[in-house]
């Protein structure tokens, strides 16, 4: 299961490469079809790009990128991050009257991944509010930069390994396989395990409910 970062949860069916699209221009927001190309998955075969680590990943990271993808099929748009338990690849492409596309690109689907352009300072800011819930827009960045430290400071005191994750370091990741995005909450989480996920959460709540 691909946890994602506006809090939905693709569980793909055997054999299936699955794309997700979704529109919206501010906070209207709607979805659109589905669409699905067809995979041939050799069952714990995992390909070179599964193979490469967060870091070698967090360099695609704010890019325009080329996804040469099984069956011929190709996707180009700027990655705004890459799952790292499945290595799939989240693409923004941006449309006419500011709506965005954003697509999935599941990990074991991909074969190459060209780099075709570098995201300029105005382009990474662009795409970091792409998926900024309503409510971390009422943090200033400084509030927010508070937020995310006051967290990860807790989270270390507990003992609970945590690193600041893409060029910016917004996101929190938890043990390789959790991220928290701003403004921090349990409601930002997402893991493609439920198990953690649920903890992880009930651990934030309780921390938040302490701070108030």
């Amino acid at each position: 299961m691909l946890a994602l970062p506006w809090g939905m949860r693709v569980e793909p069916g055997s054999g299936w490469t699955t794309l997700i699209h979704r529109r919206w221009k501010g906070s209207d927001t709607r979805d659109v079809p589905v669409r699905r190309a067809k995979a041939v998955l050799g069952v714990g075969n995992m390909n070179d790009w599964q193979r490469k680590s967060p870091l070698d990943w967090e360099t695609y990271v704010n890019k325009m990128v080329k996804v040469a993808a099984i069956e011929k099929h190709e996707y180009e748009g700027w990655v705004l991050t890459v799952d790292p338990v499945s290595a799939s690849i989240v693409l923004a492409t941006f449309l006419e009257n500011e709506k965005v596309s954003i697509s999935v690109v599941l990990g074991h689907a991909v074969q190459e991944v060209e780099i075709l352009k570098e995201g300029d300072d105005e382009m990474k800011q662009r795409l970091s509010c792409i998926f900024a819930p309503e409510e971390s827009k009422a943090y200033s960045p400084e509030e927010l930069e508070k937020r995310k430290n006051k967290l990860k400071t807790w989270l270390e005191t507990n003992h609970i390994p945590v690193t600041e994750q893409g060029e910016s370091g917004r996101t929190l990741c938890v043990a390789g396989v959790l991220t928290i995005d701003p403004p921090y909450g349990p409601e930002e989480c997402s893991s493609s395990n439920e198990i953690i996920l649920s903890r992880v959460q009930g651990l934030i709540q309780g921390y938040l409910e302490k701070q108030q």
